[in-house]
């Protein structure tokens, strides 16, 4: 194998770990997330407006995270700055 297909599998195996890691555990925080929050809005339901605003605060924080991933996987499979170096 050359440099470019060494490039080429390491820049595919990365995007596919990183999406995959990077997909499951934001969904699992996300899932716990939700349903702590469900069941301390079915505990105190008169402070459910605090509690669904932090939550959705949460939530987006903890989808950042997945999209960072999505982006890290992008630019090793499209833009990845070891083709130039290794193409030479």
């Amino acid at each position: 194998m050359d440099g470019d297909t060494m490039v080429a599998l390491a820049s595919i195996i990365t995007a596919g770990l990183t999406i995959a890691i990077g997909s499951i555990g934001p969904a699992l925080g996300e899932g716990r997330a939700v349903s702590q929050a469900l069941n301390s809005i079915a505990q105190q339901p008169d402070s459910s407006n605090t509690i669904t605003r932090t939550l959705f605060v949460g939530l987006a924080m903890i989808e950042s995270t997945a999209i960072y991933c999505f982006v890290v996987a992008m630019i090793l499979l499209f833009a990845n700055p070891y083709w130039d170096h290794f193409a030479q």
